[in-house]
C-alpha cells in the first residue's frame, strides 16, 4: 500500500468493510434456513428459534443507537474492533450451545456486537466516499450486507444440512479473520470526503443537544420511518427458504434433501439483489438532474415490484434434483432446473427483476442519509433507521410465522407460505410513499447542511465560502457534482422542486 491514507490504503479500507458488512448478515442469513434442524436438537419448536432470530434483530437495532452514538463521539476504530470481536464470540457460542437457552443467550450477544459494527462502519464509510458517487458505492456496501445475507442462506442449508453447528464455526473464524485485516484500514477522519471541508480539520462531535436538530430535518424523519414498512416486508422474506422447503417436501423428497433445496433455491432466486448496484447508479445520475433523484428512484423502485413479489409467490415450480445425494448433486440438479424446467426458469426472471427493484432501496437510502446530515450525525441517524428496521424486520419475521400457521388450516404448505410472503408485500406500498415525501423535503435540508459545513469552514479558513459555491458549480476537480453541494440559495429556494424535468 502507499501511504497513509492514499487510494490504495482506501479501496483496501473499503474492501475490508464490505467483508465485515457481508460477515455480520452472514452470521444472521445462517439461522432461518436450520429453524427446524436447530430445533429438533434443543428440543424445542421451529417457532422458538425463530424467536430467537426475532430477538436478534431488535438487540442489534437498539445496540446500534449506543454504538453509533458512541461512534459520533470518539474514536471510531476501537468501537468497530469491540464489535466485531463481540459478535464473533456471540456467533461461536451459538454453534456450541447445548441447549436452547444457551443458543438463545448467545444469539443476543452476537446480536448486540452486531448492532454495533452496522452503524458505525456505516459512518465511516461515507466518510470514505466522495458526494458524487456516493449512490454507487453505497450500493456496493448495501451490496455487500446482501450477499451477506444470501451467503448465510447458503452456507447455513450447505454447510448445516448435516451439521447445524458447522456454519455457526466457520463464519466466527472468518470474522477473526477479517478482525485482523481491519487492523489495517485507514483511520479516516470526520467529513474527509466532504468538498466544503477540503484542507480543513474538523473535530465536531455529536451533542446530546443535537437529536432535535436532526429531527427537524424532515427528510430524516422520512429515511428513519420508511423502514418500519419495509423491513416487515422484508422480514417476511427471509421465510423464502421455507416456501421452497415446503415445495420440495410436497413433491416427495425427504427433510435433508429438501432443506438443501429451499436454500440453494432461494439463493439463486435472490440474485437480483446484486442490482442494486443499478440502483445506486440510476440515483446518482438523476441526483445530478434534481436534488430528489435519490428518493424517486427509491421510491419508484420499492412500488413498482410490489406485483411481481406477488406473482412470484404462486408461480408452480418443478424441482428435479436427486434425491438423497450428496451436497454437490443437489446444487447442480437446482442450476440445471434453471435452464431445464421453464417454471424454474420464468421464477427466476420474475425473482430477480422484483428484487432489483426493491434494490434500489438501499444504496439510495444510504446516500441519502449522508447528504442530508453532518458527519457527525451520520451514525447516530442511521441507527435510529436502524433500529425503526429492525423492529418492523421482526415484527415481519414473528407475523409472517403466525400468518403461515393461522392459513395452514385453510391452505395447506406450501400454499399457506405462497399466501402469507403476498399478503406481506402490501408493506411496501406506504414505504414507498415516505420516499415520495422525503423527495419534496430533501433539497431544503441539503442546503441547510452544506450551508452549516461551510460555516465552519469560514471559522478555518475566510474563502471557504467562496470555494464551496465553486464545489457546488461542479469545481474545478469535479469531484462534487449536483447531488452533495448544490448551491446554497438555489437549494433553499426548493422546499418542493417541483416535477422531475
Amino acid at each position: 500500500m502507499t501511504g497513509k491514507g492514499g487510494t490504495a490504503h482506501r479501496v483496501y479500507s473499503v474492501v475490508v468493510f464490505v467483508v465485515l458488512a457481508a460477515l455480520d448478515n452472514i452470521a444472521i442469513g445462517i439461522v432461518p434456513p436450520l429453524y427446524d434442524s436447530i430445533g429438533t436438537e434443543l428440543g424445542v419448536s421451529e417457532a422458538h428459534i425463530a424467536l430467537a432470530t426475532t430477538i436478534m434483530f431488535l438487540i442489534s437495532a437498539v445496540a446500534a443507537i449506543g454504538f453509533a452514538y458512541l461512534g459520533d463521539r470518539t474514536d471510531r476504530k476501537p468501537v468497530l474492533v469491540g464489535g466485531t470481536v463481540i459478535w464473533v464470540i456471540g456467533t461461536a457460542w451459538s454453534g456450541l450451545a447445548g441447549d436452547y437457552v444457551q443458543f438463545l443467550l448467545a444469539q443476543m450477544l452476537a446480536a448486540f456486537g452486531l448492532g454495533g459494527v452496522a452503524s458505525v462502519s456505516f459512518a465511516v464509510v461515507s466518510d470514505l466516499i466522495s458526494p458524487k458517487r456516493r449512490g454507487l458505492v453505497m450500493s456496493f456496501w448495501g451490496l455487500s450486507q446482501g450477499v451477506g445475507t444470501l451467503s448465510g442462506t447458503l452456507a447455513g442449508g450447505i454447510l448445516g444440512h448435516d451439521d447445524w453447528r458447522r456454519p455457526f464455526l466457520v463464519t466466527a473464524a472468518a470474522g477473526l479473520v477479517a478482525t485482523a485485516a481491519y487492523l489495517f484500514t485507514f483511520n479516516v477522519p470526520r467529513g474527509d470526503s466532504q468538498p466544503e471541508l477540503a484542507g480543513i480539520e474538523y473535530d465536531e462531535r455529536i451533542r446530546h443537544e443535537d437529536l432535535p436538530v436532526i429531527l427537524k430535518r424532515r427528510t430524516n424523519i422520512w429515511l428513519i420511518l420508511q423502514g418500519g414498512t419495509a423491513q416487515i416486508a422484508f422480514g417476511s422474506l427471509v421465510w423464502l427458504p421455507a416456501l421452497f422447503r415446503a415445495r420440495a417436501v410436497d413433491q416427495g423428497y425427504t427433510a435433508d434433501t429438501a432443506v438443501l433445496i429451499g436454500s440453494v433455491f432461494a439463493t439463486v432466486f435472490q440474485l437480483g439483489a446484486a442490482l442494486s448496484i443499478l440502483g445506486g447508479l440510476a440515483g446518482d445520475r438523476l441526483q445530478r438532474r434534481t436534488p430528489r433523484g435519490r428518493a424517486l428512484v427509491a421510491s419508484i423502485g420499492v412500488l413498482s415490484a410490489v406485483p411481481f413479489y406477488v406473482v412470484l409467490f404462486f408461480i408452480p415450480m418443478k424441482i428435479t434434483v436427486p434425491d438423497g445425494a450428496g451436497t454437490g448433486a443437489v446444487i447442480r440438479g437446482v442450476l440445471t432446473n434453471v435452464v431445464t424446467e421453464p417454471t424454474v426458469a420464468i421464477c427466476l426472471g420474475v425473482a430477480v427483476f422484483a428484487l432489483m427493484l426493491t434494490s434500489a432501496n438501499s444504496p439510495n437510502w444510504f446516500a441519502m442519509i449522508a447528504d442530508v446530515n453532518p458527519p457527525q450525525h451520520r451514525g447516530t441517524v442511521y441507527s435510529l433507521g436502524n433500529l425503526v428496521n429492525g423492529v418492523g424486520r421482526a415484527g415481519g419475521n414473528v407475523l409472517v410465522a403466525v400468518a403461515f400457521r393461522g392459513l395452514a388450516g385453510a391452505f395447506p404448505p406450501p400454499l399457506n407460505y405462497a399466501v402469507g410472503l403476498a399478503a406481506f408485500q402490501v408493506f411496501f406500498i406506504p414505504t414507498g410513499i415516505m420516499y415520495w415525501l422525503a423527495s419534496r423535503t430533501v433539497a431544503a435540508d441539503m442546503a441547510g447542511t452544506h450551508a452549516a459545513l461551510l460555516a465552519v469552514a469560514s471559522e478555518h479558513h475566510p474563502d471557504a465560502s467562496e470555494r464551496g459555491r465553486d464545489a457546488s458549480d461542479g469545481g474545478p476537480d469535479g469531484d462534487v457534482g449536483g447531488d452533495a453541494a448544490v448551491g446554497v440559495q438555489g437549494l433553499a429556494a426548493q422546499q418542493d422542486p417541483g416535477p422531475v424535468r
